[in-house]
């Protein structure tokens, strides 16, 4: 998923019998989320939270948007945020990645991260009758703004029976 493996530490609020949860298995998580949200700071400093959809490429979280949509307005502002996944039941595991977001410009990193929506969120993607059909089009002509997310930290919570919490830190590149 990433050329940079993060470190990996249990944190202090896990069970005791808890062990730290290896990346491969967060990183699995990331890769069969459908949904994310992202959180991101208004100008005013109020929170703002949003779902979308997100694919590993380029090393980081990688999302879209128009340029006048409030999470652009928001990043334009403070690139600081955060994208979350995971389960909506007390068992499984959320994580959450923490970064900075910047606008990937250069076409050919562009069209690799179609080719990975578009590996990952298939028909919906690539059927005329998908929801979002003809995206990898639009985010390879810059026809919508294409963020990455560069991770700094990360979280993986696992849930019931055992309670964990794994921090993951990204070493700078």
């Amino acid at each position: 998923m990433s050329d940079r493996e993060p470190d990996v530490v249990l944190g202090p609020f896990s069970s005791p019998d808890a062990q730290a949860t290896p990346w491969a298995s967060a990183a699995a998580v990331l890769e069969a989320a459908e949904v994310f949200w992202l959180s991101t700071v208004r100008p005013d400093g109020r929170p703002h939270v949003t779902p979308l959809l997100a694919a590993w490429s380029l090393g980081g979280l990688c999302f879209t948007t128009g340029d006048q949509e409030r999470k652009a307005l928001n990043l334009g502002h403070n690139a600081q945020c955060a994208l979350t996944t995971g389960t909506n039941a007390l068992t499984g595991m959320d994580v959450v990645i923490e970064g900075v977001a910047s606008v990937v410009d250069d076409r050919s990193e562009r069209a690799q991260a179609a080719a990975d929506f578009e590996r990952k969120y298939g028909t919906h993607l690539t059927d005329p009758a998908g929801t979002w059909y003809r995206l990898g089009d639009a985010v390879i002509a810059g026809g919508v703004k294409l963020y990455r997310v560069a991770p700094t930290v990360g979280f993986a919570f696992g849930k019931l029976p055992t309670s964990s919490q794994t921090r993951y830190t990204w070493p700078s590149p």
